[in-house]
C-alpha cells in the first residue's frame, strides 16, 4: 500500500466520522427529569423537552423505561378547582417546534414503578415515534419546583380526575 492509498482511506474515513459525528437527528429529546418517589408509591412523572428539526410533523406514540412496566402519555388541565388528568394516544409534534412535557401539561407517567426514584439517580428513557422512531435518552431524577397549578398533582388525591 503506498501513501496515496493509505491517504485517500484516511481522508475518507474522516470524513465518514465527522459527518456521523455531526449529524442532527430530526427530533431530539432534552433535559429529561423526574420527580423522586417514595417506598410503595407505584407511580411518577416524567418530563423532557421534544425539538422537532424536521420539515414534517411527528408523533410521540409512546416511551419505555426499566425503571416502570410501563409509561403512559398524559395531558393535564384544570377544568374550574379540578385538575383534569388523561391518558392520550399520541404527542402532536409539529414541523420546526419544540414541545415541553411539563409539569402542568402534557408529561409522562411511570406506571409501576420497580424502585423509588431518588434524587440524583438516572434512568434510560426510550421514545417511539411515527416517523423519526425511537429517540433514546435519559431522565435525571431531580427536585424541580412545579408550576403553582400543578404542584398538587398528586395522581389520585383529592381534588383530581384521574381517568382513563
Amino acid at each position: 500500500m503506498n501513501f496515496m492509498t493509505l491517504r485517500r482511506g484516511l481522508l475518507a474515513a474522516a470524513l465518514l466520522l465527522s459527518t456521523t459525528a455531526w449529524a442532527d437527528p430530526t427530533v431530539q429529546a432534552r433535559d429529561g427529569w423526574a420527580r423522586p418517589t417514595v417506598a410503595g408509591q407505584p407511580v411518577g412523572g416524567a418530563y423532557v423537552q421534544l425539538r422537532n428539526a424536521g420539515n414534517a410533523a411527528d408523533r410521540l406514540l409512546s416511551a419505555s423505561t426499566s425503571a416502570a412496566e410501563r409509561v403512559e402519555l398524559h395531558s393535564m388541565q384544570m377544568s374550574g378547582d379540578v385538575m383534569r388528568m388523561r391518558q392520550v394516544d399520541a404527542i402532536e409534534l409539529p414541523a420546526g417546534a419544540t414541545v415541553d412535557l411539563a409539569p402542568g401539561g402534557l408529561h409522562l407517567m411511570l406506571m409501576g414503578l420497580k424502585a423509588p426514584l431518588r434524587a440524583g439517580d438516572k434512568l434510560p428513557l426510550v421514545l417511539r415515534f411515527e416517523k423519526a422512531g425511537e429517540v433514546k435518552t435519559e431522565l435525571l431524577v431531580d427536585n424541580r419546583a412545579a408550576p403553582a397549578a400543578a404542584s398538587g398533582h398528586m395522581h389520585g388525591g383529592q381534588g383530581h380526575d384521574h381517568k382513563h
